[in-house]
């Protein structure tokens, strides 16, 4: 009898505590602050960067493609997998440049002059 009412509080006080953690753990969110005009100067840059990075790969991307389609005629699959796989990552890498670049235009209000 003595154990079941121990292992009744113990279930009561650790309900009665996680609903306390959680009530306690909600927190109003604080708006963000507009970015610097030095945070907007490092973005610029950064853009700039990015639109290099996303000229090159623009211009290499169709090269690649025609080393997969070769590589797949001539029969070597492993080497076309490995070209695509490639391809694939480096189309990844340019939208998420392309998404950074609409987030820094979005902050900082103004897009870098393409290079």
């Amino acid at each position: 009898m003595i154990r079941k009412l121990i292992a009744v509080a113990a279930v009561s006080g650790s309900l009665a505590l996680g609903v306390a953690g959680v009530a306690g753990a909600t927190t109003p969110s604080t708006p963000t602050a507009a970015p610097t005009a030095a945070q907007c100067a490092r973005a610029e840059k950064l853009a700039t960067r990015i639109q290099t990075l996303e000229t090159k790969a623009a211009a290499w991307v169709p090269k690649a493609q025609a080393r997969e389609a070769k590589a797949t005629a001539t029969g070597h699959t492993k080497l076309a997998t490995r070209i695509g796989n490639r391809i694939t990552r480096v189309q990844k890498r340019e939208a998420k440049g392309t998404a950074l670049l609409a987030k820094i235009s979005a902050k900082c209000g103004t897009t870098p002059s393409a290079s």
